[in-house]
């Protein structure tokens, strides 16, 4: 058995509250075409430092968006696994939204987390008593019953990103992997989209290291 430690932090403009999610920044240009009044946009990453060994340091963070209004959520865990952060990344992003019946897009680079709503896994699992095709118990049963009520309170669609994409960079052919992007998520998104959903990606990871970081500071 080993100790578990949590620290949880939340990095907002204010610390005030308004309307059903957060406090509003102010009109941001870039990436307007997502933040729409119409979504609530969550980006989540995890990451693990030693992960698979018996001790390690993980984190999490999540971004909340819904028109000008944002929020930063991250934390850290000891002795965990870069799918627990992942998981515990929506987890915490869904926890702190005010309302119900939101229509939600959540983008995650956890093909782990993406592929079991898309294909409900979790609905085999139910059926099974919480154990596998292989009759192995279901990993991380805990997080995975914390996410799944929330799927009747929203409406929910998942969206598979790449992890650690740097567009900018020379070699990176960024046409290819805008249509890689279309392949696991369908056509809606424009290009600046695309861009726009790889950068909050980018924040994500880091306010998951962020995370990690601070583990050393308690």
């Amino acid at each position: 058995m080993y100790t578990l430690y949590t620290i949880s932090r939340a990095n907002s403009i204010t610390n005030s509250f308004s309307l059903l999610l957060f406090p509003s920044v102010g009109a941001i240009i870039k990436g307007e075409e997502m933040r729409t009044m119409q979504y609530v946009n969550i980006y989540t990453d995890g990451a693990c430092s030693g992960n698979q060994h018996q001790t390690n340091r993980g984190g999490w963070g999540a971004i909340l968006e819904f028109g000008t209004h944002r929020k930063e959520l991250y934390g850290g865990q000891r002795n965990t696994t870069n799918n627990r952060m992942e998981l515990m990344a929506l987890v915490q992003a869904l926890r702190a939204l005010k309302k119900d019946h939101l229509t939600i897009r959540v983008f995650s680079d956890s093909s782990y987390l993406v592929e079991c709503f898309r294909k409900k896994w979790y609905a085999n699992w139910l059926s099974n008593g919480w154990k596998t095709s292989s009759k192995q118990p279901v990993e991380n049963r805990d997080l995975w019953e914390a996410l799944l009520p929330f799927l009747s309170n929203h409406s929910m669609d998942f969206y598979r990103v790449k992890g650690h994409l740097n567009l900018n960079h020379p070699q990176v052919n960024t046409t290819d992997h805008y249509q890689r992007f279309q392949q696991w998520n369908g056509s809606e998104f424009s290009f600046e989209d695309f861009s726009y959903i790889v950068e909050q990606n980018h924040r994500a990871d880091a306010l998951a290291n962020r995370g990690i970081d601070e583990l050393d500071t308690e």
